[in-house]
């Protein structure tokens, strides 16, 4: 019933949304909702995606939108914690044919139909797991060790939904996801400080010079800039590795890959233009920029097909 759609926070107070059974059709019907509805769908399914897998896109979007929720909307360490269990509880129930919640009533169709593994699923909840626990982040292992959790499952996930299970393309959409992650990380620093995380290498501000203090007070200093421009090499580094998939793989998925990894590094671009002042000003693409990401990846598919 549509009196009870709700996103996360207030589904779970919701007392007989969370304690009835929810039917096929009504559960399709909420996490079409629940995609089409968030102010951040911008990308959930694109219009260059074939139109039989829109559903199996909300459905997977729908887990990760509630595993996020569970973590960052909830405002208590403890009972996220507790949440985010009770949602592990749930995809092992899904995987044993146990469903009642109706995320999982439709992301079963989805898993079954597709073959997905459970572990991309848990890899997700244990990065917001691990968001309740941790909040710097000492070196390049310790920060691509939690991307491998937050963000590489995405891609993989996407991957499947499209047919494809190889490991190369794993490979080179891993390196994609983990460049998104960290450019989403130096746009977002001032907003990720106001949760009271560093998604940045200590020993990286440290290698420059740059206190964490002064991080946490805003302060962009000559140090912080040079250790961010570092930064930006790394991300940029990975998007031209993961750039050899756009040609693996079908040409509206190609598209897709192309607007996100050419959105990805014009970010980094925008960091560099404010000469890496990512702490007084958040660099974000317009809307004239966005179109000619669109018209740019276009372009490079129809001279691609010519060739």
């Amino acid at each position: 019933m549509k009196d009870s759609f709700a996103a996360p926070k207030q589904f779970v107070a919701n007392g007989p949304a969370m304690g009835r059974r929810w039917d096929r059709e009504e559960s399709l019907s909420y996490t079409r909702w629940l995609a089409t509805s968030h102010y951040e769908n911008f990308h959930v399914v694109s219009f260059l995606l074939p139109k039989h897998l829109h559903q199996d896109f909300y459905n997977v979007y729908s887990f990760c939108r509630w595993a996020d929720d569970l973590g960052d909307e909830i405002g208590a360490t403890a009972e996220s914690l507790r949440l985010l269990g009770w949602w592990r509880e749930q995809l092992g129930g899904m995987y044993e044919g146990r469903v009642s919640h109706p995320v999982f009533v439709a992301l079963r169709e989805t898993a079954e139909r597709h073959r997905l593994p459970a572990e991309p699923f848990q890899d997700l909840i244990g990065a917001f797991e691990q968001d309740q626990r941790v909040s710097r982040y000492r070196n390049w292992e310790e920060l691509f060790g939690y991307c491998k959790g937050s963000a590489n499952p995405v891609g993989r996930l996407v991957l499947y939904l499209c047919g494809y299970r190889d490991e190369e393309r794993q490979r080179l959409s891993d390196a994609t996801c983990t460049a998104l992650q960290l450019a989403n990380f130096w746009q977002d620093v001032a907003v990720d400080l106001e949760k009271g995380r560093i998604y940045m290498p200590l020993d990286v501000l440290a290698a420059h010079g740059c206190a964490v203090a002064d991080v946490e007070a805003l302060r962009c200093t000559g140090e912080f800039r040079t250790a961010m421009k570092e930064m930006v090499v790394v991300a940029r580094g990975l998007f031209e590795e993961g750039l050899p998939l756009t040609g693996m793989v079908d040409r509206r998925l190609s598209l897709d890959l192309q607007l996100f990894s050419r959105g990805g590094m014009r970010i980094l671009e925008k960091i560099e233009e404010q000469d890496y002042d990512v702490l007084s000003r958040r660099p974000a693409i317009t809307k004239g920029e966005r179109v000619m990401l669109v018209l740019g990846a276009l372009w490079r598919w129809s001279w691609r097909r010519a060739a």
